[in-house]
Protein backbone atom coordinates (compact mmCIF):
# COMPACT_ATOMS: atom_id res chain seq x y z
CA UNK A 1 0.00 0.00 0.00
CA UNK A 2 0.87 3.85 -0.76
CA UNK A 3 -0.26 6.71 -0.44
CA UNK A 4 0.29 8.75 -3.86
CA UNK A 5 -1.71 12.36 -2.85
CA UNK A 6 -3.48 13.96 -0.44
CA UNK A 7 -5.35 17.29 -1.29
CA UNK A 8 -7.90 19.62 0.82
CA UNK A 9 -11.30 20.14 -1.35
CA UNK A 10 -12.57 22.21 1.12
CA UNK A 11 -11.60 24.41 4.88
CA UNK A 12 -12.50 20.61 6.57
CA UNK A 13 -12.63 18.34 3.93
CA UNK A 14 -9.65 15.92 2.76
CA UNK A 15 -8.78 13.64 -0.32
CA UNK A 16 -6.40 10.76 -0.11
CA UNK A 17 -5.70 8.72 -3.06
CA UNK A 18 -3.53 5.20 -2.29
CA UNK A 19 -2.95 2.20 -4.08
CA UNK A 20 -3.17 -1.56 -3.35
CA UNK A 21 -0.29 -3.28 -4.94
CA UNK A 22 -1.33 -6.06 -7.61
CA UNK A 23 -0.17 -8.98 -5.78
CA UNK A 24 -2.09 -8.27 -2.76
CA UNK A 25 -5.01 -7.73 -4.60
CA UNK A 26 -4.46 -10.96 -6.56
CA UNK A 27 -4.65 -12.80 -3.27
CA UNK A 28 -7.52 -11.35 -1.94
CA UNK A 29 -9.54 -12.00 -5.16
CA UNK A 30 -8.45 -15.59 -4.60
CA UNK A 31 -9.55 -15.77 -1.71
CA UNK A 32 -12.93 -14.23 -2.50
CA UNK A 33 -13.00 -17.00 -5.06
CA UNK A 34 -12.93 -19.50 -2.40
CA UNK A 35 -15.21 -18.07 -0.27
CA UNK A 36 -17.89 -17.71 -2.79
CA UNK A 37 -17.30 -20.98 -5.19
CA UNK A 38 -19.38 -23.09 -2.94
CA UNK A 39 -22.49 -20.90 -3.60
CA UNK A 40 -22.21 -20.64 -7.06
CA UNK A 41 -23.59 -22.81 -9.58
CA UNK A 42 -22.30 -23.75 -12.96
CA UNK A 43 -23.81 -26.69 -15.35
CA UNK A 44 -21.73 -29.73 -15.62
CA UNK A 45 -19.92 -28.85 -12.01
CA UNK A 46 -20.62 -29.71 -8.59
CA UNK A 47 -21.40 -26.97 -6.72
CA UNK A 48 -18.03 -25.19 -5.17
CA UNK A 49 -15.78 -27.45 -7.38
CA UNK A 50 -16.06 -25.04 -10.84
CA UNK A 51 -12.88 -22.97 -11.97
CA UNK A 52 -12.16 -19.84 -11.41
CA UNK A 53 -11.51 -19.34 -15.07
CA UNK A 54 -14.85 -20.84 -16.22
CA UNK A 55 -16.80 -18.73 -13.37
CA UNK A 56 -14.97 -15.35 -13.99
CA UNK A 57 -16.09 -16.04 -18.59
CA UNK A 58 -19.36 -16.74 -17.47
CA UNK A 59 -19.81 -13.35 -15.10
CA UNK A 60 -16.79 -11.37 -15.75
CA UNK A 61 -13.90 -11.09 -14.12
CA UNK A 62 -15.32 -8.23 -12.14
CA UNK A 63 -17.21 -10.91 -10.34
CA UNK A 64 -14.75 -11.44 -6.70
CA UNK A 65 -13.95 -7.96 -7.03
CA UNK A 66 -16.09 -6.02 -4.71
CA UNK A 67 -15.51 -8.92 -2.22
CA UNK A 68 -11.73 -8.30 -2.52
CA UNK A 69 -11.67 -4.98 -2.00
CA UNK A 70 -13.92 -4.93 1.02
CA UNK A 71 -11.72 -7.78 2.52
CA UNK A 72 -8.81 -5.34 1.84
CA UNK A 73 -9.90 -1.62 2.38
CA UNK A 74 -10.16 -1.52 6.18
CA UNK A 75 -5.85 -2.53 6.41
CA UNK A 76 -5.07 -0.24 3.52
CA UNK A 77 -7.27 2.61 4.75
CA UNK A 78 -6.04 2.69 8.06
CA UNK A 79 -2.25 2.51 6.61
CA UNK A 80 -3.27 5.40 4.32
CA UNK A 81 -4.33 7.55 6.98
CA UNK A 82 -1.46 7.56 8.94
CA UNK A 83 0.77 9.73 7.19
CA UNK A 84 -2.47 12.21 7.83
CA UNK A 85 -1.51 14.81 10.45
CA UNK A 86 -5.00 16.20 11.08
CA UNK A 87 -7.51 14.23 13.26
CA UNK A 88 -10.20 12.61 11.30
CA UNK A 89 -14.00 13.24 12.49
CA UNK A 90 -16.04 11.32 9.96
CA UNK A 91 -15.84 8.31 8.05
CA UNK A 92 -14.70 8.18 4.59
CA UNK A 93 -16.03 8.06 1.54
CA UNK A 94 -14.52 5.98 -0.27
CA UNK A 95 -14.22 5.03 -4.42
CA UNK A 96 -12.53 2.72 -6.82
CA UNK A 97 -10.52 4.78 -9.09
CA UNK A 98 -8.55 2.11 -11.16
CA UNK A 99 -7.83 -1.15 -11.62
CA UNK A 100 -5.30 -2.36 -13.96
CA UNK A 101 -2.08 -4.33 -14.42
CA UNK A 102 -0.19 -2.44 -11.71
CA UNK A 103 -2.61 -2.79 -8.55
CA UNK A 104 -6.07 -0.64 -7.30
CA UNK A 105 -5.94 3.08 -7.18
CA UNK A 106 -8.27 4.56 -4.21
CA UNK A 107 -9.70 7.77 -3.28
CA UNK A 108 -11.15 8.09 0.12
CA UNK A 109 -12.80 11.60 1.07
CA UNK A 110 -13.16 12.87 4.74
CA UNK A 111 -13.81 15.84 7.52
CA UNK A 112 -10.73 16.97 9.78
CA UNK A 113 -11.11 18.50 13.06
CA UNK A 114 -11.50 22.11 12.37
CA UNK A 115 -9.12 24.96 13.98
CA UNK A 116 -11.32 27.21 15.13
CA UNK A 117 -10.75 30.82 16.39
CA UNK A 118 -11.77 31.57 20.11
CA UNK A 119 -12.00 35.60 19.63
CA UNK A 120 -12.20 36.06 24.15
CA UNK A 121 -11.87 33.66 26.99
CA UNK A 122 -9.90 36.31 29.37
CA UNK A 123 -12.78 38.36 31.71
CA UNK A 124 -15.62 36.72 30.68
CA UNK A 125 -18.87 38.05 32.46
CA UNK A 126 -21.07 35.12 34.29
CA UNK A 127 -23.27 34.47 36.97
CA UNK A 128 -22.57 32.65 39.80
CA UNK A 129 -25.42 31.55 42.41
CA UNK A 130 -24.50 31.61 46.13
CA UNK A 131 -27.07 29.21 48.26
CA UNK A 132 -26.64 29.52 51.62
CA UNK A 133 -27.44 27.07 54.35
CA UNK A 134 -30.14 27.69 56.69
CA UNK A 135 -31.64 25.95 59.83
CA UNK A 136 -34.52 24.72 57.79
CA UNK A 137 -31.81 22.81 54.98
CA UNK A 138 -30.30 21.23 58.32
CA UNK A 139 -33.54 20.25 59.89
CA UNK A 140 -34.89 18.90 56.41
CA UNK A 141 -31.51 16.93 56.33
CA UNK A 142 -31.82 16.00 60.01
CA UNK A 143 -35.50 14.70 59.11
CA UNK A 144 -34.37 12.22 56.21
CA UNK A 145 -31.71 10.40 58.53
CA UNK A 146 -34.82 10.32 61.40
CA UNK A 147 -36.61 8.88 58.53
CA UNK A 148 -33.89 6.43 57.42
CA UNK A 149 -32.98 4.84 61.09
CA UNK A 150 -36.75 4.77 61.73
CA UNK A 151 -38.14 0.99 62.63
CA UNK A 152 -42.15 -0.44 61.76
CA UNK A 153 -43.97 -1.47 64.86
CA UNK A 154 -46.26 -3.73 64.92
CA UNK A 155 -49.93 -3.25 66.07
CA UNK A 156 -52.30 -5.27 67.35
CA UNK A 157 -54.47 -3.41 70.29
CA UNK A 158 -55.86 -0.44 68.29
CA UNK A 159 -57.90 0.51 64.85
CA UNK A 160 -55.60 1.35 61.68
CA UNK A 161 -55.20 5.30 62.39
CA UNK A 162 -53.67 7.97 59.84
CA UNK A 163 -50.40 7.24 58.53
CA UNK A 164 -50.37 3.65 59.94
CA UNK A 165 -49.53 0.82 56.83
CA UNK A 166 -52.36 -1.26 56.88
CA UNK A 167 -51.53 -4.54 55.21
CA UNK A 168 -54.82 -5.42 53.09
CA UNK A 169 -56.68 -8.03 51.08
CA UNK A 170 -58.46 -6.21 48.53
CA UNK A 171 -61.34 -7.30 45.38
CA UNK A 172 -63.40 -4.89 43.80
CA UNK A 173 -66.80 -5.20 42.17
CA UNK A 174 -67.97 -2.51 39.11
CA UNK A 175 -71.82 -3.14 38.68
CA UNK A 176 -71.90 -6.39 41.02
CA UNK A 177 -68.56 -7.73 38.39
CA UNK A 178 -65.14 -8.27 39.47
CA UNK A 179 -62.97 -5.98 36.66
CA UNK A 180 -59.13 -6.50 35.89
CA UNK A 181 -56.31 -5.23 38.27
CA UNK A 182 -59.24 -4.31 41.23
CA UNK A 183 -57.58 -7.29 43.09
CA UNK A 184 -54.53 -7.49 45.18
CA UNK A 185 -53.14 -9.76 48.83
CA UNK A 186 -51.20 -8.62 51.11
CA UNK A 187 -51.15 -4.79 49.71
CA UNK A 188 -49.31 -2.83 52.29
CA UNK A 189 -51.13 0.32 51.77
CA UNK A 190 -49.92 3.51 53.43
CA UNK A 191 -52.87 5.22 54.95
CA UNK A 192 -52.66 9.52 53.67
CA UNK A 193 -50.36 8.21 50.51
CA UNK A 194 -53.53 8.66 48.31
CA UNK A 195 -52.37 6.08 46.25
CA UNK A 196 -55.61 4.48 46.17
CA UNK A 197 -58.80 5.69 44.43
CA UNK A 198 -59.42 9.11 46.15
CA UNK A 199 -61.67 8.34 49.80
CA UNK A 200 -60.76 4.50 49.92
CA UNK A 201 -57.89 4.84 52.49
CA UNK A 202 -60.47 6.71 54.77
CA UNK A 203 -62.81 3.65 54.64
CA UNK A 204 -59.66 1.65 56.48
CA UNK A 205 -59.43 3.90 58.88
CA UNK A 206 -61.07 3.17 62.27
CA UNK A 207 -61.13 -0.76 61.26
CA UNK A 208 -59.59 -3.24 63.70
CA UNK A 209 -57.15 -6.80 62.81
CA UNK A 210 -58.74 -9.13 61.65
CA UNK A 211 -61.89 -6.87 59.99
CA UNK A 212 -63.45 -7.87 56.81
CA UNK A 213 -65.97 -4.77 55.48
CA UNK A 214 -66.57 -3.27 51.91
CA UNK A 215 -64.79 0.03 51.03
CA UNK A 216 -67.78 2.30 48.21
CA UNK A 217 -65.83 4.52 45.85
CA UNK A 218 -66.42 6.33 42.80
CA UNK A 219 -63.74 6.39 40.30
CA UNK A 220 -62.65 9.90 38.71
CA UNK A 221 -64.51 11.09 35.23
CA UNK A 222 -60.98 10.98 34.16
CA UNK A 223 -59.54 7.80 35.59
CA UNK A 224 -56.74 5.82 32.67
CA UNK A 225 -59.73 3.30 32.33
CA UNK A 226 -63.05 4.07 30.67
CA UNK A 227 -64.68 0.72 31.39
CA UNK A 228 -64.51 2.22 35.09
CA UNK A 229 -64.33 5.99 34.71
CA UNK A 230 -66.70 7.84 36.47
CA UNK A 231 -68.69 4.64 38.00
CA UNK A 232 -69.31 3.42 41.51
CA UNK A 233 -67.19 0.25 42.84
CA UNK A 234 -67.23 -2.20 45.87
CA UNK A 235 -64.15 -3.16 47.10
CA UNK A 236 -64.53 -6.16 49.80
CA UNK A 237 -61.45 -5.80 51.77
CA UNK A 238 -59.84 -7.40 55.04
CA UNK A 239 -57.38 -5.87 57.45
CA UNK A 240 -54.31 -8.36 57.88
CA UNK A 241 -51.31 -6.41 59.54
CA UNK A 242 -51.48 -2.98 61.25
CA UNK A 243 -48.23 -0.77 61.78
CA UNK A 244 -46.75 2.58 62.02
CA UNK A 245 -43.31 3.87 61.69
CA UNK A 246 -41.41 4.66 64.84
CA UNK A 247 -39.26 7.18 64.88
CA UNK A 248 -36.61 8.01 66.72
CA UNK A 249 -36.07 11.39 68.92
CA UNK A 250 -33.72 14.12 67.54
CA UNK A 251 -30.98 14.13 70.65
CA UNK A 252 -27.55 13.57 71.74
CA UNK A 253 -28.39 9.84 71.15
CA UNK A 254 -29.86 10.05 68.10
CA UNK A 255 -26.44 11.71 66.71
CA UNK A 256 -24.17 8.85 68.58
CA UNK A 257 -26.41 6.08 66.37
CA UNK A 258 -25.91 7.83 62.99
CA UNK A 259 -22.93 9.72 62.72
CA UNK A 260 -19.29 9.67 64.76
CA UNK A 261 -20.32 13.00 67.03
CA UNK A 262 -21.60 13.02 70.23
CA UNK A 263 -23.34 15.26 70.02
CA UNK A 264 -26.27 16.81 68.31
CA UNK A 265 -24.83 20.28 68.31
CA UNK A 266 -21.27 18.71 67.10
CA UNK A 267 -23.73 16.70 64.08
CA UNK A 268 -25.66 19.65 63.01
CA UNK A 269 -22.47 21.81 61.96
CA UNK A 270 -21.31 18.59 60.51
CA UNK A 271 -24.25 18.68 58.15
CA UNK A 272 -23.78 22.62 57.72
CA UNK A 273 -19.98 22.17 56.41
CA UNK A 274 -21.20 19.44 54.02
CA UNK A 275 -24.11 21.61 52.75
CA UNK A 276 -22.00 24.24 51.92
CA UNK A 277 -19.65 22.11 50.48
CA UNK A 278 -22.21 20.43 48.16
CA UNK A 279 -23.77 23.77 47.62
CA UNK A 280 -20.42 25.52 46.46
CA UNK A 281 -20.21 22.55 43.85
CA UNK A 282 -23.45 23.24 42.88
CA UNK A 283 -22.35 26.82 42.32
CA UNK A 284 -19.35 26.27 40.77
CA UNK A 285 -21.00 24.00 38.45
CA UNK A 286 -23.76 26.47 37.62
CA UNK A 287 -20.86 28.94 37.09
CA UNK A 288 -19.19 26.52 34.89
CA UNK A 289 -22.04 26.15 32.24
CA UNK A 290 -22.73 29.97 32.68
CA UNK A 291 -18.62 30.46 31.74
CA UNK A 292 -19.27 27.44 28.67
CA UNK A 293 -22.27 29.21 27.08
CA UNK A 294 -20.16 32.64 27.49
CA UNK A 295 -17.20 31.26 25.59
CA UNK A 296 -19.57 29.48 22.63
CA UNK A 297 -20.61 32.78 22.07
CA UNK A 298 -16.97 33.49 21.40
CA UNK A 299 -15.93 30.93 18.50
CA UNK A 300 -15.77 31.43 15.57
CA UNK A 301 -14.90 28.82 12.58
CA UNK A 302 -16.64 26.26 10.01
CA UNK A 303 -17.31 22.99 12.31
CA UNK A 304 -18.44 19.93 10.18
CA UNK A 305 -21.74 18.98 10.46
CA UNK A 306 -20.87 15.40 10.64
CA UNK A 307 -19.22 16.72 14.38
CA UNK A 308 -22.57 17.27 15.83
CA UNK A 309 -24.10 14.06 13.98
CA UNK A 310 -21.76 12.13 15.64
CA UNK A 311 -22.03 13.44 18.75
CA UNK A 312 -26.00 12.92 18.72
CA UNK A 313 -25.31 9.42 18.01
CA UNK A 314 -23.30 9.68 20.78
CA UNK A 315 -25.82 10.88 23.16
CA UNK A 316 -28.46 8.58 22.05
CA UNK A 317 -26.39 5.27 22.39
CA UNK A 318 -25.70 6.83 26.15
CA UNK A 319 -29.11 7.01 26.34
CA UNK A 320 -29.70 3.21 25.51
CA UNK A 321 -27.42 2.19 28.07
CA UNK A 322 -28.57 3.71 30.51
CA UNK A 323 -32.38 2.52 29.51
CA UNK A 324 -30.57 -1.05 29.77
CA UNK A 325 -29.38 -0.27 33.22
CA UNK A 326 -33.04 -0.22 34.27
CA UNK A 327 -34.41 -3.43 32.19
CA UNK A 328 -35.66 -1.17 29.02
CA UNK A 329 -33.92 -0.31 25.77
CA UNK A 330 -34.79 2.17 23.19
CA UNK A 331 -37.28 0.10 21.39
CA UNK A 332 -39.59 -0.66 24.20
CA UNK A 333 -39.37 2.95 25.07
CA UNK A 334 -40.31 4.32 21.41
CA UNK A 335 -42.95 1.65 21.29
CA UNK A 336 -44.41 3.38 25.19
CA UNK A 337 -43.33 7.33 24.05
CA UNK A 338 -44.13 7.76 20.23
CA UNK A 339 -40.90 8.76 19.56
CA UNK A 340 -38.89 7.31 16.66
CA UNK A 341 -35.48 7.65 16.55
CA UNK A 342 -35.21 10.61 14.48
CA UNK A 343 -36.99 12.30 17.04
CA UNK A 344 -34.78 11.60 19.69
CA UNK A 345 -31.60 12.61 17.29
CA UNK A 346 -33.10 15.92 16.73
CA UNK A 347 -34.27 16.38 20.15
CA UNK A 348 -30.40 15.24 21.61
CA UNK A 349 -29.13 17.60 18.85
CA UNK A 350 -28.97 21.10 20.05
CA UNK A 351 -27.08 19.91 23.12
CA UNK A 352 -24.97 18.12 20.94
CA UNK A 353 -23.56 21.31 19.12
CA UNK A 354 -23.04 22.84 22.41
CA UNK A 355 -20.42 19.75 23.46
CA UNK A 356 -18.69 20.42 20.50
CA UNK A 357 -18.34 23.82 20.04
CA UNK A 358 -17.23 24.10 23.86
CA UNK A 359 -14.74 20.95 23.61
CA UNK A 360 -13.25 22.23 20.53
CA UNK A 361 -13.19 25.83 22.04
CA UNK A 362 -11.72 24.39 25.36
CA UNK A 363 -9.14 22.68 23.25
CA UNK A 364 -8.21 25.60 21.49
CA UNK A 365 -8.07 27.44 24.88
CA UNK A 366 -5.21 24.73 26.17
CA UNK A 367 -3.33 24.80 22.90
CA UNK A 368 -2.97 28.82 23.52
CA UNK A 369 -2.61 28.49 26.76
CA UNK A 370 -0.05 25.97 26.09
CA UNK A 371 -1.20 23.39 29.26
CA UNK A 372 0.26 20.24 29.35
CA UNK A 373 -0.29 17.05 31.51
CA UNK A 374 2.35 15.76 33.16
CA UNK A 375 3.15 11.81 33.88
CA UNK A 376 1.51 12.08 37.32
CA UNK A 377 -1.43 13.40 35.91
CA UNK A 378 -2.35 11.20 33.71
CA UNK A 379 -1.27 8.44 36.65
CA UNK A 380 -3.78 9.82 39.09
CA UNK A 381 -6.75 10.43 36.48
CA UNK A 382 -6.25 6.82 35.88
CA UNK A 383 -6.58 5.78 39.03
CA UNK A 384 -9.41 8.03 39.61
CA UNK A 385 -11.19 6.66 36.59
CA UNK A 386 -10.43 2.95 37.80
CA UNK A 387 -11.77 3.53 41.65
CA UNK A 388 -15.00 5.08 39.58
CA UNK A 389 -15.90 2.63 37.93
CA UNK A 390 -14.32 -0.27 40.70
CA UNK A 391 -11.19 -1.91 38.00
CA UNK A 392 -8.06 -2.14 38.57
CA UNK A 393 -5.73 0.62 36.89
CA UNK A 394 -4.13 -1.90 34.52
CA UNK A 395 -7.01 -2.86 32.52
CA UNK A 396 -8.10 0.87 32.72
CA UNK A 397 -5.26 1.40 30.95
CA UNK A 398 -6.02 -1.16 28.46
CA UNK A 399 -9.24 0.70 27.64
CA UNK A 400 -8.17 4.27 27.14
CA UNK A 401 -5.52 5.82 25.41
CA UNK A 402 -3.05 7.96 27.86
CA UNK A 403 -3.42 10.76 24.92
CA UNK A 404 -7.08 10.56 25.55
CA UNK A 405 -6.51 11.21 29.22
CA UNK A 406 -3.80 13.82 28.38
CA UNK A 407 -6.43 15.95 26.40
CA UNK A 408 -8.70 15.79 28.94
CA UNK A 409 -6.69 16.73 31.79
CA UNK A 410 -5.97 19.88 29.41
CA UNK A 411 -9.60 20.67 29.02
CA UNK A 412 -9.78 20.78 32.46
CA UNK A 413 -6.84 23.37 33.10
CA UNK A 414 -8.79 25.31 30.44
CA UNK A 415 -12.01 25.37 32.42
CA UNK A 416 -9.93 26.11 35.51
CA UNK A 417 -8.30 28.74 33.61
CA UNK A 418 -11.71 30.53 32.14
CA UNK A 419 -13.02 30.35 35.28
CA UNK A 420 -10.02 31.86 37.87
CA UNK A 421 -10.08 34.61 35.10
CA UNK A 422 -13.54 35.02 34.89
CA UNK A 423 -16.03 38.02 36.52
CA UNK A 424 -17.98 36.59 38.45
CA UNK A 425 -20.79 38.44 39.78
CA UNK A 426 -22.73 36.20 43.20
CA UNK A 427 -26.38 36.31 43.08
CA UNK A 428 -27.81 34.77 45.76
CA UNK A 429 -30.77 32.34 45.29
CA UNK A 430 -33.31 31.29 47.44
CA UNK A 431 -32.59 27.79 48.82
CA UNK A 432 -33.86 24.88 48.24
CA UNK A 433 -34.45 21.28 50.47
CA UNK A 434 -33.47 19.12 47.66
CA UNK A 435 -32.15 15.11 49.22
CA UNK A 436 -28.82 15.62 50.16
CA UNK A 437 -26.83 11.95 51.05
CA UNK A 438 -25.03 12.81 54.58
CA UNK A 439 -23.24 9.83 55.62
CA UNK A 440 -24.67 7.94 58.40
CA UNK A 441 -24.56 4.63 59.82
CA UNK A 442 -28.47 3.53 59.48
CA UNK A 443 -29.77 1.18 62.22
CA UNK A 444 -31.62 -1.75 61.43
Amino acid sequence: MSLKSQEKTGTNERKITFDIDRKTFDEAVNAAYKKQASKINIPGFRKGKAPRMLIEKMYGKEVFYDDAINDILPAAYEEAIKEIDEVIVSKPAIEVDSIDENGVTISASFYVKPDINVTKYVGLEAEKPVIPVTDEDIEAELKRVQERNSRMIEVSDRPVQANDIATIDYKGFADGVPFEGGEGTDYPLAIGSNTFIPGFEDQIIGHELGDEFDVHVTFPADYHSEELAGKEAVFKCKVKEIKYKELPEINDEFAVDVSDFDTLEEYKADIKRELEEHNEEHAKSHLDENLLNKLIENVEGEIPEVMFDTEAENMVRDYDSRLRMNGLDLETYFKYTGQTLEDMKKQMRPGAEKQVKSRLALEKVAKLEKFEATEEEIEEEYKRLAENYSVDVDKMKQYIDPKDIAEDIKVKKAVDFIRDKAVVKEVEHTHNHEGHDHDDHDED
